[in-house]
């Protein structure tokens, strides 16, 4: 089902590269209605973003325990992951307050994070669903928050280079492994300049993969048509087709995979 669900989500690059990121977000959070009993999932939508106080895309409720908790879903490319905006531009300034090039301090490094800037660490819920569209495959891969602050032994400033006119905190383990980065984020850059980044081919280890691994996908392109039909059609004809998709889910409950 999920291998589905994911197949349908990135056969929107079709109608647009930026399509698929938006919808993912509603169909991730049908899929928890349907399929996984004790939960529900509310779709937050953008038209709260300026009054969120956490970056989240849905709210995920667990019908047993009560217990609420932001999501924030990010369909990615295997490579470059935003992990958090830091709308606020706080990161980076904190880490030019220690005047260091390096970092490599035990006591500075645990003091950095300890420090409210880094709440995020603790805080942000991220859901990369992460594509390879040459090879046809995805991946639902979780950053392990806690496994990289434990494991940073070396924050290193890089200043402007190939392809970055903004400088970057890059963040290291003992063995030299690449883990995240806080990149700069001031007035002159962009979204894709600011915030706290890591990246899925180069820090793998600090990754859980949800799926066991990459799962292949295929275009729906009978998804497509609908879309192209559904948009010239009407609201009774809506209701019509959302009954028998209705119809379709039930059945697949009762047969998972036919």
């Amino acid at each position: 089902m999920i291998t589905m669900t994911l197949s349908n989500i990135f056969t929107m690059r079709l109608i647009g590269n930026k399509t698929h990121g938006d919808l993912a977000e509603i169909a991730i959070a049908e899929f928890i209605n349907q399929y996984m009993y004790d939960f529900r999932s509310i779709h937050v939508g953008k038209d709260l973003y300026r009054a969120k106080s956490k970056e989240e895309d849905i709210k995920i409720i667990n019908e047993v325990t009560k217990v609420e908790f932001p999501v924030s879903l990010k369909a990615y490319g295997d490579g470059p992951l935003q992990l958090s905006t830091d709308k606020n531009f706080r990161m980076f300034p904190r880490l030019e307050e220690v005047e260091e090039i390096e970092i490599s301090s035990k006591t500075k490094i645990e003091a950095l994070f300890g420090d409210s800037v880094f709440s995020d660490f603790d805080e942000i819920n991220v859901l990369p669903l992460i594509y390879d569209e040459r090879k046809k495959r995805c991946n639902i891969m979780v950053f392990d928050y806690d496994k990289a602050k434990n494991n940073t032994a070396l924050i290193k400033r890089k200043d402007e280079g190939k392809g970055r006119k903004h400088p970057v905190f890059r963040f290291y383990d003992q063995s030299g492994g690449y883990i995240c980065e806080v990149r700069y984020g001031g007035a002159s850059a962009n979204a894709l300049q600011r915030g706290l980044w890591t990246h899925t081919r180069n820090a793998l280890k600090y990754f859980d993969s949800i799926t066991d691994g990459w799962v292949d996908y295929s275009h729906n392109f009978i998804l497509v048509s609908l879309f192209s039909h559904a948009l010239v059609s009407s609201q009774k004809g809506h209701e019509i087709a959302l009954d028998k998709i209705k119809e379709d889910i039930e059945r697949m409950k009762l047969e998972p995979g036919k």
